[in-house]
């Protein structure tokens, strides 16, 4: 498992994977910034920067998320379904899933998704389209709603 931290605008990501994929991207209070990109995270590494400069809309990565549910990797593989520029709220994403009164469990499972931005949980809202919850924080959260759909306004509280 290669790891590398680097700077945005949103903080500081730290992006972790390997061969099989990338199995990390999380917003840290990491300091040091590292010097070299591994080869194996040189793709995923360019293709965020890419989407944050609003060159990117769909990301091409292996992703390999290890240690979790089935049904919390079925509720990220119907994240990744969910369209640039788009939003769904909880209730929407339970019943695409088939377990519409497990709503609350599908929204448990969105925040524990360990593969922010590629994985698109940032993409669903609270039932009266407000934002809600995020666990990199709702700025960034905002910003990557209107990075997507600059004609959305969304307020923080």
């Amino acid at each position: 498992m290669q790891t590398y931290y680097f700077q945005t605008i949103l903080g500081i990501i730290e992006i972790s994977g390997d061969e099989k994929g990338i199995s990390v991207l999380r917003l840290t209070q990491q300091v040091a910034i590292s010097k070299e990109i591994p080869t194996v995270l040189a793709e995923a590494v360019a293709q965020l920067k890419e989407y944050m400069a609003g060159e990117r809309q769909v990301f091409d990565l292996k992703l390999n998320p290890t240690g979790y549910t089935a049904t919390q990797q079925a509720i990220w593989k119907e994240l990744l379904k969910i369209p640039y520029g788009t939003t769904i709220n909880y209730i929407e994403l339970a019943k695409r899933l088939g377990i519409e009164k497990a709503f609350r469990a599908v929204a448990s499972g969105v925040g524990k998704n360990p593969i922010l931005i590629i994985v698109p949980c940032h993409r669903v809202i609270s039932g009266q389209g407000k934002l809600s919850g995020y666990a990199a924080g709702l700025w960034r959260k905002k910003w990557l709603l209107e990075l997507e759909n600059p004609n959305m306004k969304y307020d923080l509280f």
